[in-house]
């Protein structure tokens, strides 16, 4: 990682260095925001003491870098404007190497971060981009959504916590520890469980008692009886991913998790074109009976 250092007490901004190099930094040195404009650094370490110099255009061309103030006292010039102008944080001469560090490694881990929360929001988009919504429906949580397509209700989900600015906590009911999870959530987060199916008659009452307490979307393939509010979510263009063909198992898999409430066993293995015996047979092999 390159810092860049922009100070004009030269004895200051070369003790800097040498400390920043010890702590396995590479460090530039310039006395001015002139210089400095043609660097190419991860971190800018900038002097809000340079006479005579603006260090606006500066601040403005490296924003999206770390950009931190060393300040020799605070006011409108020497912290507020600067940091509406991009700049991310401040540190008072004189100051302890070890919390210019701290700061440097900190707004590190915010920028990966961020990296990593576009990244899944471009893949998220992408990956459900031809599913096309209601443009009328509109949500109000706590709710119960029964859906024949997971991937809608993922859509209508990651839109709505976009439009609301909701902190999304999610949930598959799948995971062992879905119990702790709840109950250790945010108390302003949004709660988006999924895989209703997979709970036994008991969990699924003892799940509905517990979210009284949460703000939540629960997502579920098969009918489920609450006293929530709940929609039914349907499609029936996509069943299953238009670029995936699917093998035979795991279409029996689907077709019986999705609609096993629905039907009793002897129409749905009619439905799959298979004998009761092999639908029982299927069942055993994967574990799909019925929640009593």
């Amino acid at each position: 990682m390159k810092i860049i250092i922009v100070e004009n007490e030269l004895y200051l901004a070369q003790s800097i260095a040498s400390k920043l190099n010890e702590a396995g930094f590479e460090t530039e040195i310039f006395s001015s925001v002139k210089e400095a404009m043609n660097t190419n650094g991860d971190v800018y370490l900038l002097s809000t003491n340079l006479p005579g110099q603006n260090t606006g255009p500066l601040i403005t061309k490296f924003k999206e870098k770390i950009i931190i103030l060393m300040v020799s006292y605070i006011n409108n010039d020497t912290v507020s404007e600067p940091l509406r102008l991009g700049a991310k944080d401040y540190i008072v001469k004189p100051f302890m190497i070890e919390e210019l560090v701290r700061k440097i490694d900190h707004f590190q881990e915010y920028q990966q971060l961020k990296q990593r929360i576009n990244l899944y929001e471009e893949y998220i988009d992408n990956f459900l981009k031809e599913i096309a919504l209601d443009e009328e429906l509109e949500l109000t949580t706590p709710i119960v959504i029964e859906t024949n397509y997971q991937r809608l209700v993922d859509k209508v989900v990651f839109n709505y916590a976009k439009e609301k600015s909701k902190a999304l906590t999610f949930i598959p009911l799948s995971e062992k520890k879905w119990k702790e999870k709840i109950e250790n959530s945010d108390s302003k987060s949004l709660l988006y469980i999924t895989e209703a199916h997979t709970l036994k008659k008991a969990d699924k009452e003892h799940l509905l008692k517990m979210l009284n307490e949460y703000d939540f979307i629960l997502s579920c393939t098969s009918s489920l009886e609450s006293d929530f509010n709940t929609i039914t979510l349907n499609t029936d263009s996509k069943l299953y991913d238009q670029n995936e063909i699917l093998t035979i198992d795991d279409y029996v898999k689907f077709i019986v998790n999705s609609f096993q409430y629905k039907f009793p066993d002897t129409e749905l293995s009619k439905k799959l074109g298979i004998s009761r015996k092999s639908l029982w047979e299927k069942r055993k092999k994967y574990g799909l009976f019925k929640n009593k």
